[in-house]
């Protein structure tokens, strides 16, 4: 365990990874990505949570929530800040390509050194605007944890999903005001409660597809 983390760290993110079927062993390179996190945070301000216990249950474990909904395809993480879910989801599932979309240059340096530290070559490190990505059509899904509200999401990124492609966008309470204001073309596919260890708030996965 990185000394720069406090010892009770690794049991509650084993415990949260079984609770939400995954691998124990993957607690090591997630541990891994948090402590360069911690230590990189502390000067570059990536995140707002600050404290390495909060980061557990907040950042990895409700990236990992939706694990279970991400298909071993391509995934756009759009404004993927300092990796999240993107990173997470990558450890998690050797087979997913990830492209990490961000271009706040010191959030994008972190990226790059967080993706060669962690040896992640399913991971990829876009350092632009979601809009300006010249790659249409070419991702199964697009992700976007800090970017709004669904309509804002698809107006920078729904050019890069292929025609079956889908959003997965994680909410909070059930946003049925965001739901009704979905751009013409589109509609909710699924809206699914996740449970998420150690987090006492209601989250959502929404499944957001072109109509057919």
């Amino acid at each position: 365990m990185n000394s720069s983390l406090p010892e009770s760290i690794r049991p509650t993110l084993e415990t949260g990874l079984e609770q939400l079927g995954l691998d124990k062993a993957l607690a090591a390179p997630l541990l891994q990505y948090l402590a360069l996190l911690v230590r990189w945070n502390r000067t570059y301000n990536l995140t707002a949570i600050r404290d390495p216990a909060a980061m557990v249950t907040g950042h990895l474990l409700d990236a990992l929530a939706m694990t279970a909904h991400v298909a071993d395809t391509g995934l756009a993480d759009l404004g993927t800040g300092p990796g999240l879910p993107g990173i997470p989801l990558a450890i998690a599932r050797p087979a997913l390509q990830v492209t990490l979309v961000e271009s706040n240059g010191k959030k994008a340096r972190f990226l790059r050194e967080a993706v060669r530290r962690l040896e992640l070559d399913n991971a990829r490190v876009a350092e632009t605007r979601a809009e300006a990505l010249a790659e249409p059509g070419a991702y199964r899904q697009i992700t976007a944890r800090a970017l709004g509200r669904l309509g804002g999401i698809l107006e920078v990124g729904a050019h890069l999903l292929a025609p079956d492609g889908n959003l997965l966008a994680m909410k909070g309470i059930h946003p049925t005001d965001e739901i009704a204001e979905l751009p013409s073309g589109w509609r909710l596919e699924q809206s699914i409660p996740l449970s998420v260890p150690g987090l006492d708030a209601e989250r959502h996965l929404l499944i957001v597809g072109r109509v057919r």
